[in-house]
């Protein structure tokens, strides 16, 4: 779900060209269940291969990464460890919300109406250990790092880029910047445009949020921002207080300095400080290595052509790009030496 921070937050458009070189720290559930989610028949349901499998996952991984890898950025992804006890109870709700959705579903399919089945299979989405566990072997298979996280990716990868060992971190969530992430990257896909709702569809591009930048525009602080969300809701609190969205709420950090006045105020049902603490003290790895290896063609081969039956010929295609890549960066090192 993330945090709502809408139009008040400054966005700046970034090329690839930009980003090349640089070191992305990827929220690997984010993405994997945006796959989930847009890599679908037209009925909503999954890809599979001919087993039953679900193969949406790695069908988007692999694409996405090797087009990321193509242009030259250094990816490594973040993968999430044990939910707070707050998240608890939001997981409860969305579980409870995809068992109404899938028997939605089961109406729909009995009376074959294609359109509202594919609308409820996308509230279905689930996320097991199976697909957890093939996301991680395809990542180490193309010899990039698998960072796991002890809870929350993406406070993980905030401490990461805080540290200066990532240049940004990458998802379309904005839960990173209350983790503190000096930068946040958005838009990292292969396609230049997304689909809104209602079926129209909006020009996308990278773009990199600097989290100083609009502290600074905001007129607020770290703490601020973290209250400033709660107020709206968080994944810790969903709906936060009612009535109160982004800029509401930033009147009200910016108004009050005495954060308990404000909950006071709005008569919040909730224990603020329980939510700004977990912000505050969420669990992190110190210890993480970032390595990158040769990508290793007979196991992700083993993967995707055995075990999932992708096509053989664009499993090469894709490979025999990156080869010439590393070929050509190869040869560019090379002639630093000689001149």
């Amino acid at each position: 779900m993330g945090v709502k921070l809408g139009d008040l937050v400054l966005r700046q458009d970034i090329t690839f060209d930009e980003l090349k070189g640089k070191v992305i720290a990827i929220d690997a559930s984010n993405v994997i269940y945006q796959f989930l989610s847009s890599i679908r028949q037209q009925d909503g349901t999954p890809l599979m291969d001919s087993k039953g499998n679900v193969t949406s996952h790695l069908v988007g991984l692999f694409s996405r990464t090797c087009n990321l890898m193509e242009k030259g950025l250094k990816i490594c992804y973040v993968f999430d460890g044990k939910p707070p006890l707050l998240k608890l109870n939001t997981n409860t709700l969305r579980a409870a919300r995809k068992e109404l959705a899938q028997e939605k579903y089961e109406k729909a399919k009995a009376e074959d109406n294609v359109e509202e089945m594919s609308k409820y299979s996308k509230q279905n989405i689930k996320i097991n250990a199976k697909i957890i566990e093939e996301a991680k072997e395809l990542i180490t298979y193309l010899g990039l790092p698998v960072i796991q996280a002890p809870s929350e990716a993406e406070a993980q990868a905030s401490f990461m880029c805080e540290q200066g060992d990532v240049y940004g971190v990458g998802s379309q969530d904005f839960d990173s910047l209350l983790f503190n992430a000096p930068r946040l990257i958005q838009n990292l896909t292969l396609s230049n445009k997304r689909r809104l709702p209602g079926g129209s569809f909006i020009w996308i591009k990278p773009q990199v949020i600097n989290l100083k930048e609009n502290l600074k525009h905001l007129e607020i602080n770290q703490d601020q921002l973290i209250v400033m969300c709660i107020l709206c809701g968080t994944d810790y609190n969903p709906g936060g207080v009612k009535g109160i969205g982004p800029k509401t709420a930033l009147k009200l950090v910016q108004q009050h300095k005495d954060f308990d006045e404000i909950f006071k105020e709005v008569k919040a049902d909730f224990n603020w400080k329980e939510i700004y603490a977990t912000f505050k003290s969420m669990p992190i790895m110190k210890n993480y290595q970032l390595k990158w290896k040769d990508i290793d063609e007979y196991k992700l081969k083993k993967l995707l052509i055995d075990e999932h039956e992708f096509s053989e010929e664009r499993i090469n295609n894709t490979l025999n790009k990156l080869k010439f890549v590393k070929k050509e960066k190869e040869q560019k090192d090379l002639d630093k030496w000689f001149k």
